[in-house]
């Protein structure tokens, strides 16, 4: 199927209608349970997945979309989780139901490398006989120095499905991948306290990986015990205690008229960009602790690596007695926005549901809420509707994805929207200039950049330091690295024959043709400069003198005080000094000793220079 999509970008001042676009087929077979991932080197291609073994795949952002069927030779049998690594490379975990085997007896990882065209068989993850592996998610580590492209995963393990048995019990497990999903080490189990078999709230289930800045692995679930976290500090080798962050008010597993089954289970995310909320963990959940007629959404963080947990936050801002539930939350690693997906009833009627999304920009505290659906839905409670919907953010583009049950009829949708609000398109964190000799040295970073073409280089000549009436003309053109979520430096060089004084500017340039200035810097090429050490002033002193001097080129200095048998009094310069005239103030009640009435040297070593001076102190 394809569809336009209209470009809609949003301010949040307002909230107009995002267009809807639907991601699967009418020849899908009940799909849902969704799963949606962006490649980080091509943020152009958008993924997703649903039940049983669909692969959904967009090149434009969204626009339109391809469906096919994933095949292993494990089997399949729902759960799909898509993430992206590092490299580029594409991961589909889901359940199995193999030929040889029993039903959901491992977790299957299947592995791309160009976008979803082609699959590896999948590495087969946790078979224990006679256990059931069931409801997995993974995360990947992009950036830490120890553990990058380390893949992680955490799942439910049953010691047999629906047994209501005081013998049989569930657990959390996890393992985790150093060769980019080809091989796994063998599950360890994370959780302290175990939970039942029947799949309900008493089981322990919800187990969402999540990475830190630092590598950290952050894990948390619900049971009977309420909501859990735990952490590993070695790239998922052990795991400690577990945390009790919040209660879990009326269980996981909860019912809302019209949906066959319906769960609050948490997600966890943790915020790895340079954003003010860097390394704050977030879990979402829903409950019904307001009432069986009231299902709500709330946030819980840590900003301490998960040792405090506040009180949790409510997300959704309706003052209604309507339910919220199926929720998902994401954390855009560009510009540490979050964003939370969820359905939502405060604005219909019986069963009628709409399609929420919320954000927030303050690290959780506030959250803002608009409709994404274009129309409500009225679902049935005899179709399986399936146990989670998704949302996913990078460089302020945002798309989430629902099911949506007209009757029996399921069907995938997105509706990708551009949050301009959160994203600054190129952020310039330093301009300078350099002079040595006739050469002028530009010098300038941004932390992030997003769609940049590049930066004019601007020049212009003034009659005076002071001249207001100056005009700027192009000298030059450096290529943007287009986007990038790391430092980037560039450099630019002017040679100037003509002495005066120049001003220089950055015009930066979107690849849509949008352009910003920078600020303008003023460089003095009045008079050409030597080397030379100056006479000091006042001489004779006490106890302060300034010492001056200046060097025509950019380099390393050292100035030093002597008395006048050679030995060392102190070091007023030590280290990298730009081109110009530098004065320092030397007062010798800084020093370590006291100095008698006498001569005094100081001597300046620079390359290509060497001079000294006397000095008097008068005591």
């Amino acid at each position: 199927m394809k569809t336009v999509l209209l470009s809609l970008i949003l301010t949040f001042v307002a909230f107009p209608q995002i267009q809807n676009i639907r991601i699967s087929t009418t020849s899908a077979s009940s799909p849902n349970e969704v799963s949606i991932a962006i490649n980080p080197l091509n943020p152009d291609v958008v993924v997703a997945g649903s039940n049983i073994s669909y692969l959904y795949t967009s090149t434009n952002r969204g626009a339109t979309w391809s469906q096919k069927q994933m095949s292993s030779t494990l089997g399949f049998w729902g759960d799909p989780c898509l993430i992206y690594d590092h490299r580029g490379y594409l991961y589909y975990g889901h359940l199995s139901n193999p030929t040889v085997g029993y039903w959901i007896d491992r977790i299957v990882v299947q592995r791309s490398t160009n976008d979803g065209v082609s699959w590896n068989d999948g590495a087969g993850v946790g078979l224990t006989p006679p256990k059931e592996q069931d409801k997995e998610w993974l995360a990947a580590d992009y950036h830490s120095p120890l553990f990058k492209g380390n893949i992680y995963m955490s799942w439910t393990e049953f010691d047999n499905y629906g047994s209501g048995a005081t013998s049989d019990s569930s657990r959390i497990l996890f393992s985790r991948s150093t060769d980019a999903g080809l091989s796994w080490m063998t599950a360890i189990k994370i959780s302290d306290k175990s939970g039942d078999c029947i799949d309900e709230d008493n089981t322990v289930e919800g187990a969402v990986p999540a990475v830190g800045p630092n590598g950290e692995v952050y894990v948390s679930w619900t049971g009977p015990y309420g909501l859990l976290f735990d952490k590993s500090l070695d790239g998922g080798l052990t795991f400690g205690t577990d945390k009790f962050v919040a209660p879990h008010p009326g269980g996981w597993d909860y019912s809302v008229p019209g949906i066959y089954r319906a769960n609050g289970l948490p997600i966890t995310v943790c915020d790895t960009s340079q954003s003010a909320h860097r390394g704050n963990i977030y879990i979402c959940w829903s409950d019904q602790g307001a009432g069986t007629n009231n299902t709500d959404v709330y946030v819980a963080r840590s900003t301490d690596g998960g040792n405090n947990w506040g009180t949790p936050i409510r997300v959704n801002g309706d003052a209604t007695s309507r339910h919220q539930f199926f929720c998902w939350l994401t954390v855009d690693q560009a510009t540490g926005v979050l964003y939370s997906i969820f359905y939502d009833r405060r604005s219909t009627t019986s069963n009628l549901t709409d399609v929420f999304v919320a954000r927030s920009a303050d690290g959780g505290l506030t959250w803002e809420n608009f409709k994404v659906s274009e129309t409500s839905f009225n679902p049935s409670p005899s179709v399986f509707f399936g146990d989670y919907t998704g949302i996913t953010a990078f460089q302020g583009r945002v798309y989430p994805i629902w099911m949506r049950a007209d009757g029996s009829l399921l069907s995938i949708w997105t509706a990708p929207f551009f949050d301009s609000a959160a994203v600054l398109p190129v952020e310039l964190t330093g301009f300078s200039a350099n002079v040595e000799e006739d050469m002028v040295f530009l010098d300038w970073q941004t932390s992030t950049e997003v769609n940049n073409h590049g930066f004019n280089v601007e020049r212009a000549k003034l009659e005076s330091a002071f001249d207001k009436n100056y005009v700027f003309s192009t000298v030059g053109f450096v290529k943007g690295r287009g986007t990038s979520l790391f430092p980037v430096r560039y450099y630019f060089e002017d040679k100037r024959s003509e002495p005066g004084f120049y001003k220089y500017r950055l015009k930066q340039i979107d690849l849509n043709g949008e352009f910003e200035y920078s600020n303008e810097i003023l460089v003095d090429l009045s008079h050409p400069l030597s080397f030379g050490l100056f006479q000091n002033f006042p001489n004779p002193f006490n106890p302060s003198t300034i010492i001056s001097y200046e060097i025509p080129k950019a380099g390393f200095v050292s100035l030093k005080v002597y008395d006048i048998t050679g030995n060392l009094v102190t070091t007023l310069v030590n280290g990298y000094k730009p081109v110009g005239v530098h004065e320092i103030d030397f007062n010798v009640e800084s020093t370590k000793s006291s100095l008698s009435t006498g001569i005094y040297i100081y001597r300046i070593e620079t390359e290509g220079f060497v001079d000294s001076k006397k000095m008097i102190f008068l005591k």
